[in-house]
């Protein structure tokens, strides 16, 4: 049984925090690698495990806007894409069957991993709440990564088919609403001129939604849109961990290029008329 929530917990070494002008947000939560010492004196899982299943480079992404959020800290150490009760990997049944303790962690680890949790999820509640009175409703980017390499270097990869380069999530949401944002979206994605080719973006294949998008869709219901975006990791190598900077930087000019449509979007959708450039 989990312990319960901490008060006050220091937050300013776990997420790494731009404010700036606009409704539109950026949060990548898994890009993050770091853990406390008294995390990683505990773990059996080696690094090169644990960064095979982080996020690589969706910070980046980020900077699309100015307004974002990006995880400094390892899902291992405490995964903010999970609801509180598992939000810290105890079994490998919680992590692609990855063994991650070498013991099961005392009580006092797990409060202090599951405060970072409530600080976040605390910290995302007043700065969305901020954002939504000031500008009547908002769109946050919820990036994220897949990997479709799993059986190991020599295997080959999972099949294209069931694995588009860009998975967008809409479960959870209130598509009737969110559909011109989501639309939008998608359908700059898709016309922006990428290697020159089209990116393969599809809805709901791989994932259908995260638990911090589906947190956003209940938490603000009829003025916030958090759209899920997975990007396969054909833009590194899951093994060796070496990335092409060049195709990152390409996914964020095409990511940039959704920004100005959803902003237009954004501001068709917003009754109150109190959205702001």
């Amino acid at each position: 049984m989990f312990p319960l929530k901490s008060a006050n917990p220091l937050t300013r070494d776990f997420i790494d925090v731009h404010r700036g002008a606009g409704p539109i947000v950026a949060v990548a939560i898994h890009d993050g690698h770091a853990v406390r010492a008294e995390v990683a004196e505990r773990f059996f899982i080696c690094d090169k495990d644990r960064r095979r299943e982080e996020d690589a480079c969706t910070g980046q992404w980020t900077q699309i806007v100015p307004n974002r959020v990006v995880g400094l800290r390892s899902r291992f150490e405490v995964d903010l894409n999970r609801v509180r009760e598992k939000a810290v990997y105890l079994t490998p049944a919680d992590a692609w069957g990855l063994r991650v303790w070498k013991e099961a962690p005392e009580d006092e680890v797990l409060i202090r991993s599951l405060a970072l949790h409530d600080a976040f999820y605390d910290y995302m509640y007043h700065m969305l709440r901020n954002i939504e009175q000031k500008h009547g409703s908002f769109f946050v980017y919820d990036f994220h990564s897949y990997n479709h390499h799993r059986d190991g270097l020599s295997s080959p990869y999972s099949s294209i088919h069931g694995n588009p380069q860009v998975n967008l999530c809409t479960g959870g949401m209130d598509l009737e609403r969110c559909e011109p944002l989501v639309a939008c979206v998608e359908e700059t994605l898709r016309a922006f001129d990428f290697r020159s080719g089209s990116l393969d973006v599809r809805r709901n294949i791989r994932f259908q939604s995260t638990r911090f998008s589906r947190w956003v869709h209940e938490t603000f219901p009829g003025t916030g849109t958090s759209l899920a975006i997975e990007v396969k990791k054909f833009y590194m190598n899951e093994w060796t961990g070496d990335v092409d900077q060049d195709l990152v930087r390409e996914l964020g000019q095409a990511f940039q290029s959704t920004v100005q449509p959803v902003t237009d979007a954004l501001y068709k959708l917003n009754q109150n008329g109190r959205l702001l450039a």
